[in-house]
Parts: structure tokens; C-alpha cells; sequence
């Protein structure tokens, strides 16, 4: 029976795809907060929406609807969708590599 080993490349496409799955979750997560109505004084919602507001630093704003929902769900959700497509892409290319 053969034994498959990791490769450095192999373990650093994983980080690159977990690092990528994170920033993506805590911008998922704000979206969910936010359409919740969490309650903002909460520590971890002040956390949540701070690393949220960072990573989306470049999609923050970027579309303008009236509603705030929808600016909210796009602008993030646009963040969240870019990082995980390049983070796997990334990924990938480097496990070809």
C-alpha cells in the first residue's frame, strides 16, 4: 500500500485555501449578522463587523442601492466571493506546480 506524502507545495496551497475560507466566513458571518440585526454593542459583533469592514476595505460602498441590505450583501458578499475564487485559484496553481 502506498503512502501519500505531503509536499511543501501541497501544504501551502492548504494554508493559502483555509486562510481564503476564513476571510470569506468572517465576511459571510457579517452579512449574516447585519441582516439579523445583531446587537452592535456586543463585543463580537464590534469584532466581527471590524475585521468584516477591513477585508471589504476595496468592495466597501462600491455598489449603490437605496437599500442598505442590499449594499451590505453585495459589497461584502462580493469580497467574500473574490477571495475564495482566488485563494483556490491560487491553491491550485501552486498544487500543479
Amino acid at each position: 500500500m502506498a503512502s501519500r506524502t505531503r509536499s511543501g507545495s501541497s501544504a501551502a496551497a492548504t494554508i493559502l485555501m483555509v486562510i481564503a475560507d476564513v476571510m470569506a466566513f468572517i465576511l459571510g458571518l457579517w452579512i449574516l449578522m447585519y441582516l439579523l440585526d445583531a446587537n452592535r454593542a456586543n463585543d463580537l459583533v464590534n469584532f466581527i463587523q471590524d475585521a468584516a469592514r477591513w477585508l471589504a476595505s476595496w468592495s466597501y460602498d462600491l455598489f449603490t442601492f437605496d437599500e442598505a441590505w442590499a449594499r451590505v450583501v453585495c459589497g461584502y458578499g462580493l469580497a467574500a466571493v473574490v477571495y475564495l475564487f482566488i485563494g483556490h485559484a491560487l491553491a491550485s496553481r501552486i498544487r500543479r506546480a
